[in-house]
């Protein structure tokens, strides 16, 4: 009996990898090795799983789409190294999988991809290093410089924890569907975790929440600190009340949370 063909889901922000030239490439950046254990996110029709499998130790594969299940499991049949798991990446402790993932290297569903590797920095501490497949404008958001459009969050969280080392500007004919946007690899290892993470996290959202207004103001309508607060934590660390969280560079965060303690 033939298989009807998968159809991706647009509310799920799918995208099929289907050329499998760009796999020696995710091989390269993502530095594969025998004995790796890898995380793999949206592993979609199983193209980057089956190359995954074929050159690591062991894949953990999460997929949330279910209707991809007999597909993907006919693909990966042959692969006793898989473990497949069908549940939402963002709602399963990835950090409990046994063994432990090092690596997360995916091409990640587009509406998904920004948090699920925010929430991978302190949320799976046995990660060191990730290879991911990304919008590009997500790739270039990711280690944009202070003063930038790009520059957010993300920014800043990515850079005061990891360094990049590997970036690649990916065709939209390597999808299917194509995408109606660019996308890029963009590879990154962890350097280390910031003391007080969770507060670190929480003031520069906080402080890039309301990008218009200056930190103390747009601290004190996240909830993260006073207005007052924040522009004397702002002095000692030389900066003026009416800056904006654009004008700070990454390792000022952490300065910034010491003077606010």
């Amino acid at each position: 009996m033939t298989r009807p063909p998968v159809t991706a889901n647009k509310e799920l922000g799918q995208h099929f990898l289907v050329d499998e030239n760009i796999l020696r490439v995710i091989e390269r950046l993502a530095e594969l090795d025998a004995s790796d254990t890898v995380l793999e996110i949206g592993p979609g029709l199983g193209v980057l799983t089956a190359f995954l499998a074929e050159r690591v130790a062991l894949v953990h594969a999460v997929e949330l789409d279910t209707t991809l299940e007999p597909a993907l499991r006919e693909r990966l049949a042959a692969y006793a190294n898989v473990r497949l798991l069908f549940a939402d990446a963002l709602q399963v402790d990835l950090a409990a999988f046994d063994p432990p993932a090092a690596k997360l290297v995916a091409n990640l569903p587009y509406n998904v991809a920004t948090p699920l590797v925010v929430e991978s920095l302190d949320g799976i501490p046995s990660l060191d290093r990730w290879c991911v497949m990304v919008q590009r404008e997500v790739a270039d958001r990711f280690f944009a410089t202070p003063g930038t459009k790009a520059y957010g969050a993300v920014s800043v969280l990515l850079q005061l924890e990891t360094e990049r080392t590997g970036f690649h500007p990916v065709s939209r004919e390597v999808f299917r569907p194509r995408p109606n946007v660019d996308s890029a690899l963009v590879a990154f290892r962890r350097r280390r975790l910031p003391a007080r993470f969770p507060e670190l996290k929480a003031l520069v959202q906080g402080a890039f929440a309301h990008r218009r207004k200056t930190v103390p103001n747009s601290l004190e309508l996240a909830g993260t600190a006073s207005r007052p607060e924040a522009a004397a934590a702002l002095a000692a660390i030389g900066r003026p009340p009416e800056t904006r969280a654009e004008a700070l560079a990454p390792d000022e965060f952490p300065t910034l949370l010491e003077a606010l303690a």
